[in-house]
C-alpha cells in the first residue's frame, strides 16, 4: 500500500495514477469486506493472502514494464559508460570498452579521429590516476574528479577525457529537464486537448514546468500583458 501511495504521488501520467488508485481501492474493498466478519475461516484468510500476493506481483510486473520503457538498450549503454567512468573506489568499475561504446552514441561530439585519440588517452589515463598519482585516490564522484583534474593541470593532458567528465556532470541535469518536459506534455496535451498547436502547447508548458517562477507573477500583470498583445473589442 505504501508503494502504491508513492506511485500515485510521483506518477508521471494520468494512466499510471489511475491504475495505482484502482489497485488501492480494490485492496481496501477486500479488506473492508473481510474485516466485517467476526470470525473468518482459515479458507478466507488463504484467499485474502492469495489476493495480496496477486496484487503485489502485478505491481512488480508493472514497475518492470515502466523500467523497460524508460531504459532501452541505448540508455542502458549510456548509463554503463557513465558508471564505468566514475572514480569512486579508486576507479573500480573502469571499463574502456563500455566508455567507448557510450561515446559512440554522440558522433557530433566524438568523431572517428577523437575516438582513436580517446582510446589511447583512456589506456594511459587509468594507469596514471589509479596506479601512479595518489592525488586521485579516494575521490567521491565526478565533481571531485573534475576539480582534481584542473588542480593538477591534467585536464590539458587528457583533453577528451575531461570532456567526458563534463558530459557526465551535465547529463543528469539535461535528462531531468527532458523528463520534466515530457511529463508536463502528457498532462497538458491529453485526449481532450489533443489538437493544440505548438504555440499554445509551448505557452501552457512553460508556466506548468516553471511553477516556482510564475507563482510570483501577479494576475494583474498577466492581464496587462494579454491586453497588450493585440487590440481588443472588449476591455478585460
Amino acid at each position: 500500500m505504501d508503494i502504491l501511495d508513492n506511485i500515485i504521488e510521483t506518477a508521471y501520467s494520468l494512466d499510471e495514477r489511475s491504475r495505482a488508485t484502482g489497485y488501492i481501492r480494490a485492496a481496501q474493498t477486500y479488506e473492508y469486506v473481510n474485516s466485517g466478519r467476526s470470525r473468518c475461516k482459515s479458507a478466507d484468510y488463504t484467499v485474502f493472502h492469495h489476493y495480496r500476493v496477486e496484487v503485489f506481483c502485478k505491481i512488480i510486473y508493472w514497475q518492470l514494464q515502466e523500467l523497460n520503457d524508460r531504459f532501452d538498450e541505448v540508455t542502458t549503454e549510456l548509463l554503463y559508460g557513465v558508471a564505468c567512468s566514475n572514480p569512486i573506489d579508486s576507479f573500480l568499475n573502469f571499463d574502456i570498452q563500455k566508455i567507448m561504446r557510450m561515446t559512440e552514441l554522440y558522433p557530433d561530439d566524438f568523431d572517428e579521429l577523437i575516438l582513436c585519440a580517446l582510446k589511447n588517452q583512456l589506456a594511459n589515463y587509468i594507469i596514471d590516476v589509479r596506479d601512479i598519482d595518489k592525488r586521485f585516490s579516494n575521490l567521491n564522484g565526478f565533481c571531485d574528479l573534475s576539480k582534481k583534474l584542473v588542480q593538477t593541470k591534467e585536464h590539458s593532458c587528457y583533453l577528451f577525457i575531461f570532456r567526458l567528465v563534463k558530459f557526465a556532470l551535465l547529463l543528469p541535469v539535461a535528462t531531468a529537464s527532458v523528463e520534466r518536459a515530457f511529463s508536463a506534455m502528457k498532462f497538458i496535451k491529453n485526449e481532450l486537448r489533443s489538437r493544440m498547436n505548438d504555440d499554445f502547447l509551448s505557452g501552457c508548458m512553460v508556466p506548468f514546468v516553471e511553477k516556482d517562477v510564475f507563482n510570483n507573477v501577479s494576475i494583474d500583470d498577466i492581464i496587462l500583458s494579454f491586453k497588450a498583445m493585440k487590440p481588443r473589442r472588449v476591455v478585460l
